[in-house]
């Protein structure tokens, strides 16, 4: 479903190691028995409001596993948007964190206790603090590109976003800034597509056969793929990330996927059934290949589950952030702010 000015060349689709195989699958299971203990976390008043990625575990797993991660320009930016949670565990997050932010527990790393949940921030992975208004990391990502072709060397900058938010402004500017023919910037633009913008439907809001195909305009290759496939989505990010890190030049990458629970907790983050689930689907192919039993799948499961549910009993122990804690972590003189100075 390429949609690129000159192609860039697939990957072939051998299959992946069997160790790689099972690497995909465990986190995959580990990132959606989080969201649903999230979910739980929300249902039982151990959170105010739930957003997350259920459904998107077969393409951020694989981002996250292939970001070079580390802090300053030598390494890969990451500008998420806030269902990113398997990204975070792929690249070696505590998942207990997760449940911190939802609790707003002092303990919480990414902000204190004072963000919502799904708002990543982690300095020494260069991963820019995620913002509740949509698509504002597209309008950013370019600054930090330009830091990376300044620097030199491999890194690259990822941002990501969904499907409605690139009728906001911030991804065209993005499109313009990434490809000026006079200082091209190494930028991975992704979109995952889960087809829903809160409560309406992709279908009716979107004039273009694929998003992808808005980087014809920009002598932006780009290209659409299955995002519901672990298999496809390793290798294809592999070859975008590879393009853009040798090249210097923008790619923009359209996965589509599913959304299971609904938009967030606005709306009821119940299960959704008439859509297609990733992790299952996986699984059906592990077990025909013979390389893991339906048996070993349900204990790794089972064994997530009471290791997320013994994290949750920890969180609720832990404080809440002290008031006078609410100056801290912000980027503004302390003085100023309290209104001192």
């Amino acid at each position: 479903m390429s949609t690129s000015l000159r192609p860039v060349r697939s990957p072939p689709a051998s299959e992946l190691s069997p160790d790689l195989l099972s690497k995909l699958h465990s986190l995959m299971v580990k990132a959606r028995v989080l969201e649903e203990r999230l979910i739980q976390m929300y249902r039982q008043g151990d959170g105010f409001f739930w957003i997350g990625g259920p459904g998107e575990e077969a393409f951020n797993v694989p981002l996250g596993l292939l970001i070079h991660k580390g802090r300053g320009p030598q390494y890969d930016y990451c500008h998420f948007h806030y269902r990113q949670s398997a990204t975070l565990l792929a690249m070696g997050a505590d998942p207990i964190d997760a449940m911190r932010q939802m609790k707003n527990s002092a303990t919480d790393p990414y902000s204190g206790g004072r963000n919502f949940v799904g708002h990543y921030s982690i300095r020494q992975w260069n991963v820019v603090p995620v913002s509740s208004p949509i698509e504002v990391q597209y309008s950013i990502a370019p600054g930090t590109a330009i830091a990376n072709k300044r620097a030199g060397g491999r890194g690259i900058t990822i941002v990501t976003g969904g499907d409605a938010g690139t009728a906001e402004g911030d991804f065209s500017t993005c499109l313009v800034w990434s490809s000026r023919p006079a200082n091209q910037l190494p930028v991975l633009m992704i979109v995952t597509n889960n087809k829903w913008g809160i409560s309406t439907h992709f279908q009716g809001q979107h004039g273009e056969k694929r998003i992808s195909d808005r980087g014809k305009a920009f002598g932006i290759e780009s290209k659409t793929i299955d995002g519901n496939d672990p298999e496809v989505s390793y290798r294809e990010l592999s070859a975008a990330m590879e393009y853009v890190r040798t090249e210097r030049k923008p790619f923009l990458l359209e996965a589509m996927v599913s959304r299971l629970y609904g938009h967030s907790s606005a709306s009821g983050a119940n299960r959704t059934n008439d859509e297609a689930d990733c992790i299952a689907g996986f699984e059906r192919r592990l077990e025909e290949r013979g390389l893991l039993t339906r048996q070993q799948m349900d204990e790794l499961r089972a064994q997530f589950t009471a290791e997320l549910l013994a994290a949750h009993k920890q969180v609720k122990e832990e404080p809440q952030p002290e008031s006078k804690s609410i100056y801290e972590h912000v980027f503004a003189d302390r003085d100023l702010v309290r209104g001192d100075g």
